[in-house]
């Protein structure tokens, strides 16, 4: 009985020394998610790599919760980034000059796409250079892709921007309404949207795509500072959309149901040229064109022409350096 006692005893002991952590069983589960917005200017296939990585759970399994919200114009993007009402923009250098230029100090960290993919329809009766001259042009916003590029369509017809009257209608099916009814006599636009309208039979002006002109036409913006400052936190954004990206330019099966989904599309036609038209312009590893970023600081001859003002790969560059992106070829067989 004795001994009973001693081995009671001390058994309480040890249990008394424990600690408190220890006697209990964790309730702790695993870290939240990062909430981070990330705008887009519209609904468009270039946004592709970021709604995959969000259907493959990527974000997730980088510790994030990435809202994707249509900012309904790529300038306006970029305003409501630098004053800090969302974390990343999807959005062309255009906006980041004209942002930069006022005060602001973003830099595109990846691209979306390197290549100009506008065709610049125009109103029924409008077929000439002569019929377009004094009427309205509709761009999305001022300084965003969409007006920037009228710049060349304008040119390629051998006119210039006085010669017409610019004004800003907002996002792709907006502006292609606005086309079909007269209201304005011509609009830049992009997939899915421009081949809905040449289903509809819109007269085509001017079409930029076929040239391939390397543009910074989908940039990954984020405020300069949050380079440093968050600078985890992108790479594992940026980890995330490249493997996205991977899945959609490997898996067209799942790339298109991402595309029908998220652009809400139910023709097989303009799914698959949409899908196509986004293989041709998508960098694999997201990393911006030099040359089309240098083609955009041509139109703004007022602006700093110097590259490191608005881009900085740091961050690409790390994960390069690291072996991601040949893990990412090996992984998915490029």
């Amino acid at each position: 009985m004795q001994r009973f006692f001693v081995i009671a005893f001390v058994a309480a002991l040890v249990a008394a020394c424990r600690p408190a952590a220890a006697q209990q069983p964790s309730t702790m589960g695993p870290p939240p998610l990062v909430q981070l917005k990330a705008g887009i200017s519209d609904p468009v296939n270039t946004v592709l790599a970021w709604y995959m990585a969000r259907a493959a759970g990527l974000y997730g399994a980088q510790g994030l919760n990435v809202d994707i919200v249509n900012m309904n114009g790529g300038s306006r993007g970029a305003e409501e980034l630098q004053a800090g009402r969302i974390d990343l923009m999807h959005v062309g250098l255009s906006s980041v000059v004209k942002v930069n230029r006022s005060g602001g100090e973003l830099r595109v960290i990846g691209s979306l796409s390197n290549v100009i993919r506008f065709t610049f329809f125009s109103a029924p009766g409008v077929k000439t250079a002569a019929d377009l001259k004094g009427g309205v042009v509709g761009v999305s916003t001022f300084g965003s892709e969409s007006d920037s590029t009228v710049t060349l369509a304008l040119q390629k017809l051998g006119l210039t921007r006085d010669d017409v009257v610019i004004k800003e209608y907002g996002g792709g099916m907006k502006r292609l309404e606005a086309v079909k009814k007269g209201e304005i006599k011509a609009t830049a636009i992009n997939e899915p949207v421009s081949s809905l309208a040449r289903e509809e039979g819109v007269n085509v002006l001017v079409d930029l795509v076929p040239e391939q002109i390397p543009w910074l036409f989908s940039g990954i913006v984020v405020r300069k500072d949050d380079i440093a400052a968050r600078r985890d936190l992108l790479t594992r954004f940026l980890r995330a959309g490249i493997e996205g990206n991977y899945i959609a330019l490997t898996d067209a099966t799942r790339a298109k149901e991402v595309l029908a989904k998220e652009l809400k599309i139910g023709s097989a036609k303009v799914l698959d040229i949409t899908y196509s038209d986004f293989k041709q312009q998508s960098p694999p590893n997201l990393e911006p064109s030099v040359p089309g970023a240098q083609n955009i600081l041509k139109q703004f001859p007022d602006a700093s022409q110097k590259i490191g003002d608005y881009i900085d790969t740091s961050l690409l560059d790390a994960l390069k350096k690291d072996g991601f992106f040949a893990a990412m070829e090996q992984k998915y067989k490029r």
